[in-house]
């Protein structure tokens, strides 16, 4: 059975359930008559017998099922009741935090946006000669060209490796001031020797490139950096810029990004913005780029702003290289070597800034599976990392107080282990199972106000994108399933805490393509449909359908049946470029 027709049948079974529970609340199906005595049970029977034992409402039962009743009541009020309100309580203590660090980053981000705030206020910052006019180092504004390497990771990048490769040789910079390194970690033989012939052509074209490769993939990214810091050539660069395979920076960065280090001493790292080559190319890519806009737009600039701290994004950035190796190079302990390096860097004193001003184009990830992928490993290595370097962050000497508070509460605690936490457990399972406990207690300022806050909080940065904000939030309802479970998975070293998946690459094969929303595929049932989605789908649906029958004192069936939906669509992969892409 294909992809699509899995789909109809779940969406006909849906509205199916729909109509019964409309035909239920309407009366012409009572399930709460007894069952005729001597008749064999059939379906309004069966359901009747469950309906006496756990409807609440029913306080007149008799017999097997109003003892049944009865001892169900006892332990829903007694047992099961305080114990998740407590878990009520906790998540509405997680809210706060959530909000309150929301809200604050916000209005630093729209004050930075009301002043017209630029780093070039806070950082000095002087133009640099083009490098046409450079024909030796003192040429043109007399300063002093550094050397600068440029690092291109890359594994399997078929689709992607001329791009990055391209952008990287065509950077402004005097040809003997810049050494561009490929560090390829490609186990295909074909492609490893594509990319060799590609360096070989520009190396033709007097680029200074190197064609790096290991024996083993020991370390994933962090190894091939940290091996590439060791050659010769790169222990003469004063600068290292870094683009992951599918980045590609205008011919100008370096003269936009360096002068901030010559500048400036104490500045680390500078970090510019990621702009997207495929964010209309699909539902998916278009919720994803919310996402990423309020990293960037909101975290990133209030971080900055304030502290002069945030985390590398791990490409489309320029490091000093005094401050990677004094804050001890990179490492491999954790599936995010970049924010390990810049918390390590920060706590030796070092500054970093973001300069949203420039933008580095990139690719999104086109499928479901691809983005799960990239979450998960972002969510856990950010939980395990804050396991192993809390400890460091309190012992620091070069930090002050209130940017050690800003890392360990707001950075790593609420960012990094709160918000995916109280997303998943508060809306995804303690309102759906409210339904059926009515001596649970949920606070209307919590399931309510609070998300409206930061619904507001998420658009205010972003107007133009207003439209798809119910698609977001149903969006963001189903990745905080995975988050909430790489965030556990990281911050108590699980059994894949640890994993390194590299995210699928498109190239340019969707600029000139009408990408369709679901394609079929002949794989197999396991590998087309996301079981954990649709089962969750199934539980969110039946909270849904009591909910509607009974009502009780709460009516959140309306919404539970979004959630469950958006579950099944997200399960059947009806979104991005294809359901077969992994």
């Amino acid at each position: 059975m294909e992809a699509g027709e899995i789909g109809g049948a779940l969406l006909f079974a849906l509205a199916a359930a729909a109509a019964l529970a409309a035909a239920i609340s309407s009366g012409a199906i009572d399930f709460r008559a007894p069952p005729t005595v001597g008749a064999p049970l059939g379906l309004q029977e069966a359901f009747s017998l469950f309906i006496r034992v756990f409807d609440g409402s029913n306080n007149s039962s008799s017999g097997a099922a109003g003892e049944a009743h009865e001892l169900w009541v006892r332990v829903r009020g007694g047992v099961i009741a305080p114990v998740l309100q407590v878990a009520v309580w906790a998540c509405m203590a997680m809210s706060v935090m959530l909000v309150v660090e929301a809200v604050y980053n916000c209005v630093v981000s729209l004050g930075v946006k009301a002043i017209g705030w630029r780093p070039e206020w806070r950082f000095k910052w002087e133009p640099l000669a083009g490098a046409a006019d450079a024909a030796d180092e003192e040429k043109g504004t007399g300063v002093h060209y550094p050397m600068v390497l440029v690092q291109i990771p890359m594994y399997n990048e078929l689709e992607v490796y001329k791009l990055s490769i391209r952008a990287a040789c065509e950077l402004e910079w005097p040809r003997d001031r810049i050494i561009v390194q490929v560090l390829d970690d490609s186990t295909d033989p074909f492609i490893k020797n594509l990319v060799g012939l590609e360096c070989e052509s520009w190396a033709s074209k007097g680029v200074n490139i190197k064609y790096t490769t290991r024996s083993s993939r020991k370390g994933f990214k962090a190894g091939a950096l940290k091996k590439g810091m060791e050659w010769d050539y790169a222990k003469q660069c004063e600068y290292v810029a870094i683009f992951d395979a599918d980045f590609q920076p205008e011919p100008d960065f370096l003269l936009r990004t360096v002068p901030f280090f010559i500048h400036n001493p104490e500045v680390g790292l500078v970090q510019a913005r990621w702009a997207f080559v495929n964010d209309t190319s699909s539902l998916l890519t278009r919720v994803q780029k919310m996402f990423f806009d309020y990293h960037f737009k909101v975290e990133q600039e209030a971080g900055s702003a304030t502290f002069a701290f945030f985390s590398f994004n791990g490409t489309a950035g320029v490091w000093r290289t005094a401050a990677i190796k004094e804050a001890g190079g990179w490492k491999d302990r954790t599936t995010v070597e970049d924010m390990d390096l810049a918390v390590r860097a920060t706590l030796k004193g070092w500054k970093f800034i973001y300069v949203g001003d420039i933008r580095v184009k990139s690719e999104l990830p086109s499928t479901y599976k691809a983005y799960c992928r990239q979450q998960f490993r972002w969510s856990c290595g950010g939980a395990n990392l804050f396991r192993k370097i809390a400890k460091d962050i309190l012992a620091a000497k070069d930090v002050s107080l209130l940017k050690k508070f800003h890392m360990l509460y707001s950075f790593f605690l609420v960012r990094r282990v709160v918000a995916p936490t109280v997303a998943f457990f508060l809306y995804n399972i303690l309102v759906p199972i409210s339904v059926m406990i009515p001596e649970l207690f949920l606070p209307i300022w919590g399931v309510a106000y609070i998300p409206m806050v930061l619904t507001v909080v998420t658009a205010i940065r972003h107007p133009k994108n207003i439209h798809l904000l119910p698609f977001w939030i149903l969006f963001e309802s189903v990745m905080t399933m995975h988050r909430m479970r790489a965030a556990l998975a990281g911050l108590f070293e699980l059994s894949e805490f640890n994993q390194w998946v590299v995210t699928k690459k498109v190239g340019n094969s969707f600029e000139d393509n009408e990408v369709p929303l679901l394609q079929k595929t002949k794989k197999r049932l396991i590998d087309r449909v996301n079981f954990r989605e649709i089962g969750f789908s199934v539980f969110l649906f039946f909270c849904a359908s009591y909910n509607l029958v009974f009502h009780g004192k709460t009516s959140y069936y309306f919404n539970l049946y979004l959630q469950g939906l958006a579950f099944v669509l997200l399960g059947l992969n009806f979104t991005g470029t294809c359901a077969c892409c992994q």
